[in-house]
């Protein structure tokens, strides 16, 4: 469940009362997601997305976020739209919440990837970042290899531990990334965490890219290794190189990839691995027991770190 903030029927009603999207038909909390409160907000117009924004969210950035969809949509990515509403505001208050009503796209996200998912993933990720070239905001990458450090002595500090030999190699891989982490590649805004939850399809077509409360400005190639991870992994923990291939020359067909940036991949795909294993083990080793959102187990991200240590080139992912 990932309904935070419970609002009651009036409050809805009088908050729709201030857009020009007809009257309110129904209002259900959607149970996935794990950073904010969304409903599906039915009207006598159409389907809608209500988010209520959570404290993880820093409401500063939001205008980011909100602007960065309207500039995508603008160009013809498929993504949400901010509603706007009498007054031209899209950002607006409910609940004691920075809440914003967004179009409704149609899909389902694929819970097994296939080669052809993967394949429009690639073409869609690289129209987006050709599509973010002149967009004029930016934000920092929080969550890239200068937060990883405290993000782990966080961890560590919790009173439940880790195992002291995970510790150590943890510590030992920390300091491979930071000695080998690129700095000079192509870069601009990213998504930054388009797993495949947040990637619809109708059928075998890419219907849609959603949540973009991680986008922030890095490196086009280090959203591309996110998605080695997110992607072309199979449950068993193998890496499945034909996904791999079909996802990346789906994208360099539309945005080239330079050599620098295939010879950067294996490096930027320890770093993604490194990051979403140590968000997890935080959350992980902190979340209480009674949370409402059940924290994802670390331990898949140690795994697929392993295995991007052990390619030596781009050649290690069929490429």
């Amino acid at each position: 469940m990932a309904v935070y903030t419970e609002i009651t029927d009036e409050e809805v009603a009088h908050f729709v009362a201030e857009y020009d999207i007809g009257q309110v038909v129904a209002c259900k909390g959607i149970a996935e997601g794990i950073e904010n409160t969304n409903y599906m907000l039915v009207t006598d117009t159409g389907t809608f997305i209500l988010t209520l924004y959570e404290k993880r969210v820093r409401v500063e950035d939001l205008p980011f976020f909100l602007g960065l969809m309207e500039h995508l949509a603008e160009r013809g990515i498929l993504c949400p739209t901010p509603v706007h509403d009498r007054d031209g505001v899209a950002l607006r208050t409910l609940a004691g919440r920075a809440a914003v009503i967004v179009t409704f796209l149609k899909g389902m996200w694929p819970r097994q990837p296939t080669l052809t998912h993967c394949a429009a993933l690639g073409e869609a990720m690289a129209h987006m970042h050709v599509a973010c070239a002149d967009f004029p905001m930016n934000r920092a990458n929080d969550l890239s290899v200068a937060g990883w450090r405290p993000l782990f002595a966080a961890a560590m500090a919790s009173g439940e531990g880790i195992a002291a030999d995970l510790a150590a190699e943890l510590d030992d891989e920390l300091a491979a990334l930071e000695r080998e982490w690129p700095d000079t590649l192509p870069a601009g805004v990213i998504h930054a965490d388009l797993f495949p939850d947040n990637v619809f399809f109708d059928g075998d077509r890419l219907s849609g890219i959603i949540d973009f409360y991680f986008a922030c400005s890095d490196y086009f190639a280090y959203d591309l290794a996110v998605c080695l991870n997110a992607w072309c992994f199979e449950p068993d923990s193998s890496f499945n190189i034909t996904k791999a291939r079909r996802l990346v020359n789906a994208y360099h067909a539309v945005r080239p990839l330079s050599p620098v940036e295939l010879d950067s991949l294996p490096v930027l795909a320890r770093g993604a691995a490194m990051r979403f294993l140590l968000t997890r083990l935080y959350d992980w080793l902190n979340t209480p027991s009674d949370a409402l959102v059940t924290p994802k187990n670390p331990l898949e991200y140690i795994r697929k770190m392993r295995f991007h240590r052990g390619v030596r080139s781009f050649a290690g992912y069929g490429l």
